[in-house]
C-alpha cells in the first residue's frame, strides 16, 4: 500500500517525555508551515455569516512548552473567534467548580458518534447531552457556570478563559451578534434539554452565554498557552498562575481524547495520538500531557469541519516532535540542551 509523506512520519513517531531542544522545535515548526502553507483546499465556514469573510490564506502555528517556552510561525498572532474550542476550557472550569462526579452525572463523557449539533443524539439517549464536546453537552456545561446574574456568569467565564490564555480575551461583537441571530438550532437543543430536565438554567439565557463564550477572540499563540496549561497540570506555564487543579486536566484530556474531534475522534487518535479540539473558525489545539501544546489556525475546513492545513500540520508535528502518546520508543536525540 502506498503511503504519503505524512503516513511515513506517523509510523516513525516517538514519545520522549519532553519536547526537543528549543532550536529544533523552531526548525520543525518552520518546516511544517512551509510544507502546508500553499494547500488551498477546504471551504471557509459560512453558516455563521461573520465567519464567511475569513482570509483563507492566513496560516499560523504555535507550540508552547510546559517550561514556558513559546514558539510561533506564520500568522500565529492573528485573532479569530474561539468557537467550539471554548468547550474544553469551560468544561475545566465547571469541573473545578462542581467536582468531577457532579458534572459527569449531569453531562456524561461518552462519544455520540453523530455530528456535533445532533438533536437525534439527545433523543436517542433519553435526553442525556452525552459529552461536553458536542453542542448539547457544552450548553449543559455552560448552564453550570456560577453567578447570581447573567452578567456575573459571563464575568466568571471571561475571567476563567482569560486565565487559561494568560491575558484578557476580548469579545468579537460582530461574530457574537452574527451567531446570536442564526443560532436557532442551539436554542432548540437547549429547549430540548430543558424538556428532559437536563438544563440547570433558563435555555435562552444559557444559549446566549454559550454564544458569547464562542465569540471570544484568541490566536494560535493563545490556544497553545491554554493547551499547555492543561499539559502542565493546570498551571499556566507563561504566567505561572494555577488556573485549575491537576485532576481537572486529566478529566478534560480524557474527554478530548474520546470526542474532541467529534465523529472523527477515533481517526484523530490513530493519526495524531493526542487529545485535541477543533473549532469552526479554523483553530485546532492539541495537548501532550507533561510536554506542552500545539495550536494551529487556518480557516478552510474539511468536510468534518476541521482545518485542512491544521490537521496536516498537527499530524506532521505530532510525529516529528515526539508528541504521540501511543508511541513507545524513546528517541535519544531529543535532548534538552537549550541551544538557541
Amino acid at each position: 500500500m502506498t503511503r504519503d509523506v505524512d503516513d511515513q512520519h506517523v509510523l516513525a513517531a516517538v514519545s520522549t517525555g519532553r519536547l526537543p531542544r528549543f532550536g529544533r522545535v523552531e526548525e520543525l515548526l518552520a518546516d511544517a508551515h512551509a510544507r502546508y502553507r500553499d494547500d488551498d483546499s477546504g471551504v471557509v465556514a459560512d453558516y455563521i455569516p461573520a465567519l464567511a469573510s475569513a482570509d483563507r490564506a492566513l496560516f499560523g502555528l504555535s507550540v508552547v512548552d510546559v517550561d514556558g517556552s513559546v514558539h510561533v510561525v506564520g500568522d500565529a498572532d492573528h485573532e479569530f473567534s474561539v468557537q467550539s474550542i471554548s468547550k474544553a476550557f469551560v468544561y475545566a472550569l465547571a469541573l473545578e467548580e462542581h467536582g468531577h462526579d457532579a458534572v459527569r452525572e449531569a453531562v456524561g463523557v461518552n462519544a455520540t458518534g453523530l455530528p456535533f449539533n445532533s438533536v437525534m443524539a439527545v433523543e436517542l439517549n433519553d435526553g442525556s447531552p452525552m459529552n461536553p464536546m458536542v453542542n448539547a453537552g457544552a450548553i449543559a456545561v455552560t448552564a453550570l457556570v456560577p453567578g447570581a446574574s447573567p452578567a456575573a456568569r459571563w464575568q466568571y467565564l471571561h475571567d476563567g478563559l482569560s486565565a487559561f490564555a494568560g491575558r484578557p480575551l476580548a469579545l468579537d461583537v460582530e461574530v457574537y451578534e452574527s451567531e446570536a441571530a442564526s443560532n436557532q438550532r442551539n436554542r432548540a437543543i437547549a429547549r430540548l434539554l430543558e424538556s428532559y430536565g437536563r438544563l440547570a438554567r433558563d435555555p435562552l439565557e444559557t444559549t446566549d452565554l454559550y454564544t458569547q463564550q464562542c465569540a471570544l477572540r484568541v490566536s494560535a499563540r493563545d490556544l497553545a498557552v491554554m493547551g499547555a496549561t492543561l499539559a502542565d497540570g493546570g498551571i499556566n506555564p507563561v504566567t505561572h498562575e494555577r488556573v485549575v487543579d491537576a485532576s481537572v486536566c486529566r478529566h478534560v484530556l480524557a474527554a478530548l481524547a474520546a470526542s474532541g474531534l467529534y465523529e472523527r475522534s477515533g481517526e484523530w487518535l490513530d493519526d495524531v495520538g493526542m487529545p485535541g479540539k477543533s473549532g469552526v473558525s479554523g483553530g485546532i489545539v492539541t495537548v501532550a500531557p507533561g510536554k506542552g501544546a500545539l495550536a494551529t489556525y487556518s480557516a478552510p475546513l474539511d468536510d468534518a469541519g476541521n482545518s485542512v492545513r491544521g490537521v496536516r500540520a498537527t499530524r506532521f508535528l505530532s510525529a516529528e516532535l515526539g508528541l504521540n502518546l501511543f508511541a513507545s520508543r524513546p528517541d535519544a536525540t531529543h535532548d534538552r540542551e537549550d541551544v538557541r
